[in-house]
């Protein structure tokens, strides 16, 4: 016979209708705001990189959603962008632009928004975010662009650093702090 108080069993917490509803809206909307951000770009004279608003919306992304959903939604947007909808930066689009000289940071924009959601780990803690945007974020999508500019480009390291990185360093940490406030304010709105 089994005794009832040595086995316990504790509920799982199932998701309802409504919470998959809700995580799906979130989603859409996270897509649709990376295709709008886009349009928040303009060019630097002594690079192929654009300043861009998309960098905000991939914080914010990572910061309220679950990993591999903010994976999901910006590989959506990249496929979205790929297949020659205008959603890229600066209303580009084509496989082509993700091959380009800058291809590697909006391919980075999909590790890093899953790998700084995994690493928040559902927080809500503002610095937390900062500390991920800056100090993982930054440096994945910084990585990926390099390289892309490397590579394609042709560029020695220490012009592919100026173009790729130096010019954007004090706009992405501002953007980080405006993709974490965003983020804090929607997680409150969403759990009241």
């Amino acid at each position: 016979m089994i005794n009832m108080e040595q086995t316990s069993v504790t509920p799982m917490h199932r998701e309802t209708a409504a919470d998959k509803t809700r995580n799906l809206t979130k989603m859409a909307l996270c897509v649709a705001f990376l295709a709008i951000s886009s349009y928040l770009a303009f060019p630097l004279p002594f690079t192929p990189a654009m300043v861009v608003g998309t960098t905000i919306i991939v914080n914010m992304t990572a910061f309220i959603l679950k990993p591999n959903d903010a994976f999901l939604v910006v590989l959506a947007w990249l496929l979205i962008g790929a297949i020659g909808v205008p959603v890229l930066p600066g209303g580009s689009a084509g496989l082509g632009r993700l091959l380009g000289p800058t291809g590697g940071f909006y391919v980075c924009f999909a590790i890093a928004a899953w790998l700084m959601s995994k690493l928040l780990n559902g927080s809500n803690s503002f610095k937390r975010m900062v500390f991920l945007g800056i100090a993982v974020g930054m440096p994945i999508i910084y990585v990926g662009g390099c390289v892309s500019m490397y590579l394609v480009a042709h560029m020695d390291v220490w012009a592919t650093l100026v173009a790729a990185v130096f010019p954007f360093i004090f706009g992405d940490v501002v953007k980080v702090l405006a993709g974490a406030f965003l983020a804090t304010r929607i997680n409150m709105f969403l759990k009241n």
